[in-house]
């Protein structure tokens, strides 16, 4: 067949899936936005589109709206000469398939819907320290929905990565989504008691070091890093030969920026800085994909908290490395561990439980082997890569929607 795969940012949630299709015989092309600057081996498309500096109320709504627009036009560019998909899978939450289906009608259109936002039960509003809800907050929210239901609606048939992100939809819309994982590669991304380390201009970390790790793409409320800085200085107090690896960027991440316009990663950081021990917390911004997978593997805990939102991959790919992971007991998580069973949960906001919970990981790491042992098994049945989500999402590519 042949398919146009569709993301802003590709090859985003497409990266285990456009090689796959290839290798089966399918000519797979590109459409992404020309501002991405990710690397791709694939024949692509870009399509132009710059995006308002300022934004009303209705804003993200309408930027999407235009955005999918751009698309279109770049997509009827190619439709002229003579280039006609069988199937068009397209990640929705940028607007991109909305005007698809005018293009080429007789193509299966599957969108990938991640997260529909609302106006509660969800990640607005959660943390009220950053969230106050407002006439404006509630119509803002309403209008970052509005090109995803519509673009949902256009589709022949959806996809979502996890159960939970799939009920965030109406429900007239449930019988259109499939629930397959992206995958995780458990057969490269597997335990290594060899792993080491080597913090810049600080030491070198090994599995026989007491450790913990934070991993976010950037250090923001979002994923609970004020929350665990807060935890810090009485973990650090409790645990004198602890070392804390913080990997992540600046950047204001799924939320918006402090007022100040100081990163989030600063604001925290000051807020306990005469409380934490400096010389034993390790700032490494973001790093090779090969030194993340080892700081992960020397972890005697990894710690991964999160607002009710998209889940993340380094969680489930922790785990994949036999890390006891700590998680927040919010819903995302929730469907993946189990306490106690194959990590930890803890309450979102309560830094002090989680300061002890992890102090007590440290002091007797012998007794959490049971649970690195069912984390990683529970990737390995749930969301391998190759034997349970490549088959999945193959299928669904090559029928839903037919």
């Amino acid at each position: 067949m042949r398919i146009l795969l569709v993301h802003k940012n590709f090859p985003g949630q497409f990266r285990y899936l456009a090689p796959a299709l290839t290798k089966a015989g399918h000519k797979v092309g590109v459409l992404t936005w020309e501002n991405n600057k990710n690397p791709r081996s694939l024949p692509t498309a870009e399509y132009k589109y710059q995006p308002r500096k300022t934004k009303g109320l209705s804003g993200f709504y309408t930027d999407n709206v235009e955005n999918g627009a751009a698309a279109a036009m770049r997509a009827w560019q190619l439709s002229k000469a003579g280039d006609a998909p069988d199937v068009v899978f397209g990640s929705i939450n940028w607007g991109e398939t909305l005007f698809l289906k005018e293009v080429w009608p007789s193509a299966r259109l599957l969108g990938y819907a991640e997260f529909l936002y609302a106006t509660e039960g969800r990640d607005t509003g959660f943390d009220p320290e950053f969230s106050r809800e407002t006439p404006e907050s509630k119509i803002r929210t309403i209008a970052r929905t509005g090109h995803l239901v519509l673009a949902a609606t256009r589709a022949d048939a959806l996809l979502s990565p996890t159960k939970w992100q799939a009920s965030t939809f109406p429900d007239e819309l449930q019988s259109k989504i499939s629930v397959i994982h992206d995958g995780v590669d458990t057969d490269r991304i597997a335990p290594d008691p060899s792993a080491q380390y080597q913090v810049p201009g600080g030491p070198l970390l090994t599995a026989k070091d007491e450790v913990i790790t934070f991993v976010n793409r950037n250090l923001e409320p979002y994923r609970g890093y004020h929350i665990f800085m807060r935890a810090l200085p009485k973990l650090m107090a409790q645990r004198p030969n602890l070392r804390v690896v913080l990997v992540g960027g600046n950047g204001s991440g799924y939320g918006p920026t402090h007022a100040s316009g100081k990163s989030w990663k600063d604001i925290f950081l000051e807020e306990v800085s005469d409380r934490v021990d400096h010389s034993r917390l390790h700032f490494t911004g973001r790093v090779l994909y090969s030194d993340l997978l080892n700081i992960l593997r020397i972890g005697r805990a990894h710690l991964y908290l999160t607002y009710p939102f998209v889940l993340s991959w380094s969680m489930l790919e922790a785990m994949s490395l036999g890390c006891v992971v700590v998680g927040s007991a919010t819903a995302p998580v929730q469907e993946v561990i189990q306490d106690r069973v194959n990590g930890h949960l803890v309450d979102f906001f309560d830094h002090e439980a989680l300061a002890d919970r992890l102090a007590e990981i440290c002091a007797n790491p012998d007794a959490q082997q049971g649970i690195r042992a069912q984390a990683r098994q529970h990737i390995i049945d749930t969301y391998d890569l190759r034997r349970v989500c490549l088959p999945q999402l193959m299928d669904f590519v090559e029928t839903a929607g037919a």
